[in-house]
């Protein structure tokens, strides 16, 4: 099939865009593709064409807005200069008004009725993550319904669609997100004592990590912090990855909670930090999948993680993490029951997380596209 991609970043360290490389990597000898992407990391410059959509990346109410008219506009110039037209258009949730295929990661709809209140999103920056969703609400109540098939990375956000849109029941499929075992497995030569050296972590303390790109608020952090601040959590010391530079240092004015927490902002590799931990502390509100959940585990770390879509595919609480309230109390207890486990318990308990991640191998995924496009081009003949 010709298949056309639009996707704001298909890059390797952006969460939905790495889901759409893995497959373009592993397809291109298949399809042919042709990428419209502000971003992107072409993984077969010869067999995949990439067109360039100009636009900002920040913030992202205006990426959402110039990505709108832009990408249409490339895609007219490259059909009148001779492009071939798709047998399928794949976008990225409501990115675009004319997709056939969505390949969706969120509900903004849902989100704005349920989660946002509790999200804690103040200022500016509240303000303009606001109006992005609610853009992407706008435009939900205009693509789903034109749309001819809809994937999703999880049961729950399943669930969730068919909830705010019932018409899109039968266009539904689910496939969950790669995750690359392989490359998350700590190789031998890894010095993890220096490296938690280095971040100032001494042996005799348990490390946490966070991640997130942004939205701290959303993500938890907020809750984190606070239950670190309680008496008798001295021993957890925390990394944070990710953030820009702006944010890391509110959130580290309002907490001072000095060494205890390590903010170490955007990486390019997260996985010495993810080799270098103990425990994966994520008490989000709201995700569709949460893959850095499913990273985590793949490493070999025991997850402590609210009851969120996608991990409750994952998480046997007590066997391999343990299920947190979205609460400072509720984060708290978290701590408290793997604070209270041995070193070797936690070890074991992480083996089983990396067992649990193993169902959502690059090789499940790429063969779950493969048979989806499969039946997709025997419908279409």
């Amino acid at each position: 099939m010709r298949i056309a991609i639009f996707d704001y970043k298909i890059t390797r360290n952006n969460p939905i865009g790495s889901c759409h490389l893995a497959m373009l990597r592993a397809l291109a000898a298949e399809h042919d593709f042709t990428v419209f992407a502000v971003e992107f990391d072409n993984p077969w410059p010869q067999k995949i064409q990439f067109i360039r959509v100009p636009s900002p990346t920040r913030p992202l109410a205006l990426l959402f807005v110039v990505y709108h008219f832009m990408a249409p506009l490339c895609y007219w110039l490259y059909r009148l200069r001779g492009g071939p037209k798709p047998d399928l258009v794949q976008a990225l949730e409501s990115n675009l008004a004319f997709g056939d295929l969505l390949y969706s990661h969120f509900c903004h709809g849902m989100y704005l009725k349920h989660h946002w209140s509790k999200s804690g999103a103040r200022g500016l920056r509240g303000w303009f993550r606001w109006l992005d969703h609610q853009l992407h609400a706008w435009m939900e109540s205009f693509t789903y319904p034109r749309a001819k098939q809809v994937v999703v990375p999880s049961r729950g956000l399943a669930r969730e669609l068919k909830a705010e849109f019932p018409y899109i029941a039968n266009k539904l499929t689910v496939l969950p997100n790669p995750i690359s075992l392989e490359r998350l497995q700590m190789p031998p030569e890894f010095d993890r004592q220096a490296f938690r050296h280095s971040l100032g972590i001494d042996d005799q303390d348990l490390a946490g990590l966070f991640v997130a790109l942004g939205q701290f608020e959303r993500k938890g952090l907020p809750l984190l912090m606070q239950a670190l601040g309680t008496p008798g959590m001295e021993r957890f010391k925390l990394i944070v990855v990710g953030g820009e530079s702006d944010l890391i240092a509110r959130f580290a004015a309002n907490y001072q909670l000095g060494n205890r927490v390590k903010f170490v902002g955007m990486q390019s590799d997260v996985r010495p930090y993810l080799w270098s931990s103990d425990v994966f502390v994520f008490p989000s509100l709201y995700e569709t999948f949460s893959l850095v959940t499913y990273e985590a585990a793949a490493s070999a770390l025991p997850i402590l993680v609210s009851q969120l879509y996608g991990v409750e595919d994952l998480l046997v609480d007590g066997e391999n993490g343990f299920l947190i309230e979205t609460s400072v109390a509720g984060v708290r207890m978290g701590l408290e029951r793997i604070l209270s486990l041995s070193p070797a318990a936690r070890l074991a308990m992480g083996q089983r997380a990396r067992l649990a991640a193993s169902a959502c191998s690059e090789e499940h995924f790429v063969a779950a596209w493969r048979a989806f496009y499969l039946g997709l081009s025997t419908q279409s003949h």
